[in-house]
Order: structure tokens, then sequence, then C-alpha cells
């Protein structure tokens, strides 16, 4: 009797912090959204009611197991008149009730604690992973300076404002361009006089 009192306050606890989905149409919604971890039967639940409970499990991947209270005692425990299923909805908490579960009958529930175990290890696994990759990551103001640097690069390659390497000291001095043998003989004023001061001013063409 003192297990079961246990395993309904953890149930209670469940519920406080929002991990419960009470009542058949909770519990339905929590399986198709993958929320559920272990769905929770009452010991006097309907045959309907197990088979909609096992269709729930089956599309949720999620456990199913009879619990050793009835309908009343559990409903008592989420604060209800009386409920023939419930869901947990967190990891964690879906083992600890499971490992209750174990304690109160080994044989019957030591599979289903055992299945829940490497569940709440393996998302353990999965959280230290993203943990340790979000560690490693650079941080977001890095990132945007890289990215500055790399546009600032980008622009002066592309116009050709980017610093050349010095010179080295033995290199060659660039060659000077000679000029063109013909660029005298297609100037158009070559061939032209310079004008002289005052001649042919316009002001002596008047007083003339």
């Amino acid at each position: 009797m003192k297990d079961n009192e246990r395993l309904l306050s953890l149930l209670g606890l469940c519920l406080r912090g929002r991990n419960l989905a009470v009542g058949e149409e909770a519990a339905e919604v929590a399986a198709r959204a993958m929320d559920a971890r272990l769905l929770l039967l009452a010991s006097d639940a309907a045959e309907s009611t197990l088979r909609r409970a096992r269709h729930f499990a089956a599309e949720g991947q999620c456990v199913l197991e009879r619990l050793p209270v009835d309908k009343a005692a559990l409903g008592a425990a989420v604060g209800r008149g009386g409920t023939a299923i419930v869901a947990v909805t967190d990891i964690g908490l879906a083992e600890a009730t499971a490992q209750r579960l174990a304690e109160i009958d080994e044989e019957r529930y030591g599979e289903t604690a055992a299945i829940l175990s490497r569940k709440a290890r393996r998302a353990a696994e999965r959280r230290a992973n993203r943990e340790t990759a979000k560690k490693n990551a650079a941080p977001p103001e890095a990132k945007k300076t890289n990215n500055a640097e790399s546009a600032k690069r980008r622009i002066e390659a592309r116009h050709g404002t980017e610093k050349r390497p010095p010179r080295r000291e033995n290199a060659k001095p660039p060659a000077r361009r000679k000029p063109r043998a013909d660029a005298k003989k297609n100037d158009g004023y070559a061939r032209s006089r310079p004008v002289k001061k005052g001649k042919g001013s316009f002001r002596k063409k008047e007083n003339g």
C-alpha cells in the first residue's frame, strides 16, 4: 500500500511540473505529438480504453503499462474524480515512475524500467552532445566580424585597393614604357607655330 502511495505521489509531482497529460483526450494529443514517454492505464479500465491506449502507444512510440491502482485512486492523485489513463511526458520522470513500478513488482515491470532507463540514458547523451557542440561553436560576434572582414577583402580585391606585398630588395624596378616613334607624327599640333603676344588680338582689329 505504501508503494502505491509513493507511486501516486510521484504522478502528482509530474502533474505539478506540467509533465503529465491527464485523460484519454490529453494522452492521445501527447502521443500524436510524440511527447508521451510512458502511458499508464488504471487497473479497472475498460477493454475499449485499453485498445485505444495501445493505439496511442504505437502511434507515439512510447511504453504502455497497467497501473496497480484503480481509476478512483488515480483520479484522486491527479485532482480528478476518476481517470483511466495518464501520460508522462518527461523522460526522466517516466524512468522514475517505471522504477517505482519495478519496486512494486519486479517481474511485471522490470522490463519496462530497463527500457526507459536506456531511453533516458540516450536522451542525456544527446543533450550533452548538443551542449558540447554549442560551446565549441564560434560566438555570433566573431562570426559577424569574420563575415565583415571577408566582405572587405572581396571589395578590395574587386576594385584593386587591396594592399600589395612589399617589393623585394633585389627585385628589378618595373620597366618604363618608351614613347611610340610615330606619336609626334600623329600629333595635330606638331607643325603649328606659337602665336606672338598681342598679334591678331581683338582690340587691335577694332583700332585698325
